[in-house]
């Protein structure tokens, strides 16, 4: 099964995301950083060092992240997280709530990596307090509670939501 061609704004968001990923320090892959690079340059992204990006070679894969970087200065997409690291995980909660509110991470595993990676190191605050209770019980959830796991995963989104029309967006870079 072959996957659908990319329109041009999906791999300019796709680029977004690794850049993210990366720098809240989620460990990305040569190999998909190359395969953005490919996917973004079939879909008439254009940027002076795209095609060395997709163009690499196994033997190559070292060279991937700072292409890629190259990449998304080129492109004006490059996101450095604020210095402060209580800044850096406010932002990275926001980043997360917002791909479980646009359907693009599942419920669970969003909420889950704010629990386990932001909330824990935050002292868990308030703010976040309903989206750590979504991953406990997305994460215990049975089906004796009398409640499904769609409907938890709803309740996540609804969580998620709340959670960034109420948070300042100063911790965030514009």
């Amino acid at each position: 099964m072959t996957k659908a061609q990319m329109t041009h704004d999906e791999a300019l968001k796709q680029l977004s995301h690794l850049a993210r990923e990366r720098a809240f320090g989620r460990h990305v892959g040569s190999d998909r950083l190359i395969q953005a690079g490919l996917d973004a340059l079939i879909a008439d992204v254009e940027s002076p060092s795209l095609a060395l990006l997709a163009g690499l070679l196994r033997s190559e894969e070292p060279e991937a992240p700072a292409l890629f970087d190259q990449v998304l200065e080129e492109l004006g997409l490059a996101f450095h997280p604020p210095a402060d690291p209580q800044a850096a995980k406010w932002a990275m909660a926001q980043w997360i709530a917002g791909q479980i509110a646009d359907g693009s991470l599942d419920p669970a595993a969003g909420t889950h990596l704010i629990w386990a990676d932001i909330a824990y190191d935050l002292g868990y605050p308030e703010a976040l307090q309903s989206l750590v209770s979504c991953a406990i019980n997305l994460d215990g959830w049975e089906e004796s509670w009398g409640v499904s796991r769609e409907e938890l995963s709803r309740e996540a989104v609804e969580a998620a939501n709340q959670f960034l029309s109420n948070r300042p967006r100063h911790d965030d870079q514009p």
